[in-house]
């Protein structure tokens, strides 16, 4: 029996830089203009109640418990952004030095849990600067940047983080000439968990504002056929898929899937929609969660989370440290993708 990665293999587009299909170009442009009125009033969008999705594609609606979207939001900004390892957009252009005077955070926990946001996580986060103070990072060519004021790097100009293997947005491949930076393995514990035939080797980690889009198209770089993971944080976003044999059934119509993903949710492309064209033409503003709104400060008490059963109260979000940078989750959808570069890993 063909497993569905060997199936996802079989349709594997050899041209990474092919156009997408023009009626799936048409839908994205419609939901890129779309208001928030009109989001609500659509049919063929679908608020997904359950994981029964066709061809390969599976949503899994509020997978991760809000406690846990806390504590892997803070492992991702906090602890891995201020890890050099891990190369950002911002990189391109600029040197980024993470605040200096704190211990690097540990790479890893002792357990199966992601770390807590009260633990050494923070330790030398961006976010420990003040958004108010002078700091700057140095442009690598002063000739054609300015410096980067910290305020306006970590709410504006930060797009992406790549974790583990290093993307290479130049030739749309993964270096094979060096060892990549170790996946972090807490976050590799989570992922693997949920869908242990995927093995967590590089992860694009897409920061979004209002306003911001995702372009279509598909995820062909890896040598491996195994199912891509991708969990969101955050403000709602539209997420446009369309059927990766070529996006066309017998009619020569484009099968297009309009999905609104929430904060908790995941989406696996596996099978047939592993290549498919996918991109996010909407995120849609003022929806993020109000328990995960005020991070990285400690959410107000009118929206902290109620402890669950055994579970200890505790300031989840954030410390108050971070006050200056309070809300800066209220306007953000954060998108966790992963994937396995190589078979036989």
């Amino acid at each position: 029996m063909a497993t569905a990665a060997s199936a996802a293999s079989s349709c594997r587009p050899d041209n990474g830089h092919a156009a997408p299909p023009a009626q799936l170009k048409e839908v994205y442009k419609r939901y890129q203009s779309a208001t928030s009125g009109m989001l609500e009033d659509d049919e063929q969008m679908v608020d997904w109640a359950s994981n029964e999705c066709p061809r390969g594609l599976r949503i899994y609606p509020a997978l991760i418990p809000p406690r846990s979207q806390l504590r892997l939001l803070s492992c991702l900004l906090h602890r891995d952004l201020s890890n050099g390892a891990h190369q950002t957009n911002v990189h391109l252009h600029h040197h980024l030095s993470p605040p200096q005077g704190y211990a690097p955070p540990p790479t890893t926990t002792t357990g199966g849990e992601l770390l807590k946001p009260s633990s050494p996580v923070a330790s030398n986060s961006f976010f420990r600067y003040d958004p108010a103070s002078t700091v700057t990072f140095a442009a690598r060519d002063p000739q054609r940047h300015a410096a980067l004021p910290i305020a306006r790097c970590l709410r504006q100009r930060l797009r992406w983080i790549t974790l583990g293997g290093q993307y290479d947005w130049t030739t749309k491949r993964y270096p094979v000439d060096r060892s990549p930076p170790r996946f972090p393995a807490d976050v590799g514990r989570l992922v693997q968990g949920l869908f242990p035939h995927t093995t967590a080797e590089a992860a694009i980690v897409n920061l979004y504002s209002p306003g911001d889009t995702l372009r279509l198209h598909r995820d062909v770089s890896e040598q491996s056929a195994k199912d891509l993971v991708s969990l969101s944080l955050g403000c709602d976003a539209v997420f446009v898929i369309g059927d990766g044999d070529g996006g066309q059934d017998v009619d020569g119509d484009v099968q297009v899937e309009v999905v609104r993903l929430h904060s908790g949710d995941v989406v696996v492309m596996s099978g047939p929609a592993r290549y498919g064209w996918h991109g996010v033409p909407k995120i849609v503003p003022d929806t993020c969660p109000a328990w995960m709104a005020d991070w990285p400060a400690s959410p107000r008490s009118g929206a902290r989370l109620t402890p669950t059963e055994g579970e200890e109260e505790e300031e989840e979000g954030g410390l108050d440290e971070f006050e200056g940078w309070r809300g800066w989750m209220a306007g953000k959808r954060v998108n966790l993708n992963v994937r396995q570069m190589f078979d036989g890993s």
